[in-house]
Order: C-alpha cells, then sequence, then structure tokens
C-alpha cells in the first residue's frame, strides 16, 4: 500500500503542481488537499495521512497554528513545511511546533521528494513488522 500524502497549500498552482509531481515522480499517493489550516485539521483527521505537506501563510488559520494542531492530534504523522518563508520558522520554533522538516519552495520539489522520501523511510524502518 503506498504511502499517503495530504497537501495544505492556499495556492491552487503551487497545489497542483506538487500533486502533479508526487504523482509523476514517487510511489506516493495524494489522499488529499486542502487550502488552508483550518480544512487541513479537519482532512488530516478524516484522512489520517502518512505525511503532511504544510504551507505557512494560509488564510483562516496559518501553518504554524496548523502545524501545532497536527501534532496535538496526529503525534506520529511527519509535517513537512514547504514554504517561502523558511527563515521565519527557526529550528527551535519548528521542533517545538513538531515540525518534522522545513523545505523552501525555492529549494524545488526535487529537494521537498527527498525530505519526504527521507521521512517515510524512517517513520516505515520504525515500526514493528506486522503480525
Amino acid at each position: 500500500m503506498p504511502k499517503r500524502i495530504l497537501i495544505v497549500e492556499d495556492e491552487i498552482s503551487v497545489r497542483n503542481a506538487v500533486r502533479a509531481f508526487l504523482e509523476n515522480c514517487s510511489r506516493f499517493e495524494v489522499c488529499g488537499e486542502a487550502a488552508n489550516g483550518a480544512e487541513a485539521i479537519e482532512k488530516a483527521s478524516a484522512l489520517q495521512p502518512d505525511l503532511i505537506i504544510l504551507d505557512l501563510s494560509m488564510p483562516h488559520m496559518n501553518g504554524i497554528e496548523a502545524a501545532s494542531l497536527l501534532r496535538a492530534r496526529l503525534p506520529r504523522t511527519p509535517v513537512v513545511v514547504y514554504t517561502m518563508f523558511g527563515d521565519v520558522l527557526g529550528k527551535q520554533l519548528a521542533s517545538a511546533l513538531g515540525v518534522a522538516a522545513i523545505v523552501s519552495k525555492s529549494d524545488g520539489l526535487a529537494t521537498l521528494l527527498a525530505r519526504i522520501e527521507a521521512l517515510l523511510e524512517s517513520t516505515t524502518l520504525a515500526q514493528p513488522p506486522a503480525a
């Protein structure tokens, strides 16, 4: 069963680009999309993704607030912040929020995919084998 990813991004063109890239260049499945932090909390709870890609600057609830709530509700689900504002979210704050990685949008989708692969590989290795 492929690992499932939720994309949280308010810009539809970026959301579509991330989805297309992941669907064409990886073995992962995009299980859903959300356009803001509030929608992200709702969809993450319903879909139970294996990983969440989260933008910082969004309407209704920003990525910082969403990351905090996601950590409380889905503590084992890695969150990758994919943003133009990576410098705003320092390593200390990211750690406090439970963010697994920060990837700058200027680094491109290949860098995002590499971080996702590393995180999902490490969570797969950490899980006990199925009985």
